[in-house]
């Protein structure tokens, strides 16, 4: 049987047809990308209440990915908010933590993606780099808009990220934030300018996550690692 993966998602405002309402949203392009490596994906809308939900979800698929979306609040990792940052989405944010911990509560495997990975060090206890151009000076990995930025990325040669897609590549990105810290997490790749793009777990379990975003390039390395893990 395929394995099941679920993906977190938006609860956003949305318009087609002649609605204009409140919709679970996601770009069909990760949906793509988890047929194509071989599973089966359904979306996990983020609940009222998303304590009482986590655990009978994760206990229902195979595997979980963590998806891009807006900034983090700032207070799940102690900081202040800066002005680039997005406003709080209190609800998407605990939903995620929430099914991170009930997927480390039964060793399920795990891919972050953009956002995802920032949220991933975040559970860990980890922080974040509010706004990259601070850091870096450039805006070359979200030039603005609904554009991507193409960033090369150096990676780990002996790292599961490099097992999967080799040991540099050029990824599509859109992000203005990065990971600082990242507890218990190991850095499995860069971009030439230093910024943190993906990193993973020790030990066995498929637990890792990349800033870049490898639905948009039909990347199915990851993708295959993480149905490969779910299907065992």
């Amino acid at each position: 049987m395929k394995p099941v993966i679920g993906l977190s998602c938006y609860r956003n405002k949305a318009q087609w047809g002649v609605w204009d309402t409140e919709a679970v949203l996601l770009p069909t392009t990760y949906t793509r990308s988890v047929e194509l490596a071989g599973g089966i994906p359904i979306l996990l809308p983020p609940p009222q209440d998303p304590g009482d939900h986590a655990d009978a979800v994760v206990a229902r698929i195979d595997g979980l990915i963590i998806t891009g979306g807006p900034d983090v609040d700032p207070a799940r990792y102690g900081a202040d908010r800066h002005p680039q940052t997005d406003q709080p989405g209190g609800v998407r944010d605990a939903w995620e933590l929430a099914l991170l911990d009930a997927a480390d509560r039964i060793s399920l495997p795990v891919l972050g993606i953009c956002r995802g990975l920032q949220v991933l060090a975040v559970h860990a206890g980890g922080t974040l780099q509010q706004h990259l151009p601070d850091q870096l000076g450039h805006q070359l990995h979200s030039p603005g808009g609904a554009d991507y930025g193409t960033v090369e990325v150096i990676v780990e040669p002996k790292s599961r990220v490099a097992s999967l897609v080799g040991d540099r590549l050029q990824v599509s990105c859109h992000h203005h934030q990065a990971v600082a810290e990242h507890p218990g997490l190991q850095i499995s790749a860069r971009s030439a300018d230093g910024a943190i793009e993906a990193l993973e777990a020790d030990g066995e379990r498929f637990r890792l996550g990349v800033q870049w975003h490898p639905e948009e390039r039909d990347d199915a390395g990851l993708f295959g690692g993480l149905i490969k893990a779910a299907a065992r």
